[in-house]
């Protein structure tokens, strides 16, 4: 394996270059599982997915399976789903399935009976008297794992000795904190097996720089020149405005004015092209619904800054007559917070006032060439109206993701093949659009001990 090199942050603003270890080598898998998931704090799921005393659900990680479960008490706990008498796992998935959910009063093993209640402890072992007392409370308990939650979602770390949740997600955790993702709740949530790394998959959506080349239907609504910045463990990225007037300081990235002779027109078409080509995820209902009234509600020659301000002005009145009431967010912390982050290790976040855009990918099995593939949907709706969904397996296929998406999964499959190449010489990030993604290698080599980027010569 690479010597590691401790790259700082300021190097990332340099150009550097990394090998492919990370997303080829089975050895590098196996060590991820070793050096890296029983370290990290994990995103599980959402507190909707727990609603009930007894509600539970697991999370698959490599040859680890976490339970999380509502207790008696109102409370989270996480366990090992795995039954200490003799290993077999509590809770099985089904043949086609990587999520399991559902409501229990206490968890059974199916091999010989063993009972325990919510909160961990023994409740039941057959012919307990043939142990001659030697079996304590610590023996038979399940193995707790820690739990806690942030912006309605439920993150679990195997490290009985780690910090806290909030301490790992600073100082993005405190940027996004106004976006109030907790009142959100699923719109879809889809999953696939995919032919690539998990860290391939990832890295299509760390940045914005591959706009012009993938997502060339974009273009015509102007320029998507990007930029990108580390934050400790967790890195953003947003587009940086050459054109002054299109500048968006009270506005997130994701609700941008069009270029265009008549912002109006533009803005709504711009509106609508994100709406529809990204499975109906990046951006509203109700967004698109107000930019398509702009022409009626604006005098022709208006400039781009009162059509961003009038659009987003009218679709907050619009939510919150159906009773969906937007953050109040200051245009210094939505500028900081850009247009999408990396929440290291497996996690990415496109924010907008009223919804998410979400991705998360994982390991499957010890195989480097493929990754469970996640993506969902979040929104704001009214009380008590928002969606009945579940966990569905989609084809990567622009009928079942939206045009966009698969797009994205053109690439990320053809960067695994490629990296194989003999006459791929290694990486070349773009040190300004480009740099979340080189400071999640410098972060993951931290935990590896092993193939930091470094400065090219």
């Amino acid at each position: 394996m690479d010597t590691w090199v401790n790259v700082s942050v300021e190097d990332l603003n340099d150009a550097v270059t990394y090998g492919t270890e990370a997303f080829l080598s089975r050895d590098y898998a196996r060590l991820e599982a070793e050096k890296l998931w029983p370290r990290v704090w994990q995103m599980a799921g959402r507190l909707e997915e727990l609603p009930d005393v007894g509600s539970f659900l697991t999370y698959e990680i490599g040859d680890d399976s976490i339970i999380v479960v509502r207790t008696a008490t109102d409370r989270l706990k996480a366990f090992h789903n795995v039954c200490p008498h003799r290993g077999r796992r509590l809770i099985s998935t089904a043949p086609n399935q990587i999520h399991a959910c559902g409501h229990k009063s206490r968890f059974v093993c199916a091999f010989h009976g063993w009972a325990f209640d919510l909160d961990g402890r023994n409740v039941h072992i057959l012919d307990k008297q043939d142990w001659k007392d030697a079996l304590t409370d610590e023996h038979t308990k399940l193995s707790e794992v820690k739990v806690d939650t942030w912006g309605g979602w439920v993150f679990i770390n195997m490290d009985p000795d780690c910090g806290s949740l909030r301490e790992f997600l600073e100082p993005a955790a405190g940027i996004l904190d106004a976006f109030q993702f907790e009142k959100m709740r699923y719109k879809w949530r889809q999953w696939v097996v995919y032919p690539a790394n998990w860290k391939t998959a990832l890295e299509a959506f760390m940045e914005p720089y591959h706009v012009a080349g993938t997502h060339t239907q974009l273009l015509k609504y102007g320029q998507f020149y990007a930029y990108s910045k580390a934050y400790g463990l967790h890195g953003v990225s947003g587009f940086d405005e050459r054109d002054k007037k299109m500048k968006m300081s009270e506005s997130s990235s994701v609700t941008r004015v069009g270029a265009g002779a008549d912002p109006r027109v533009s803005t709504y078409e711009l509106a609508r092209e994100n709406y529809e080509t990204v499975n109906y995820a990046a951006s509203t209902e109700t967004l698109v619904n107000a930019a398509k009234r702009l022409v009626d509600e604006l005098p022709e020659g208006t400039s781009p800054q009162d059509v961003i301000k009038h659009w987003l002005a009218a679709a907050r009145a619009d939510d919150a007559k159906r009773g969906v009431i937007w953050p109040t967010i200051s245009a210094e912390n939505m500028a900081e917070a850009g247009l999408a982050w990396h929440i290291f290790p497996n996690m990415s976040v496109l924010q907008g006032m009223t919804f998410a855009l979400c991705y998360r990918t994982r390991p499957y099995g010890d195989d480097p060439n493929q990754c469970i593939f996640e993506s969902y949907a979040l929104e704001r709706f009214p009380e008590g109206q928002e969606p009945k969904t579940e966990w569905v397996y989609a084809e990567p296929t622009a009928e079942k993701w939206g045009m966009v998406l698969a797009q994205d999964f053109s690439n990320m499959c053809e960067v695994q093949k490629g990296m194989k190449s003999r006459g791929f010489r290694g990486t070349l990030p773009n040190p300004h659009q480009e740099q979340k993604v080189t400071n999640f290698h410098r972060n993951l080599a931290t935990f590896m001990g092993t193939g930091a980027p470094r400065k090219l010569k």
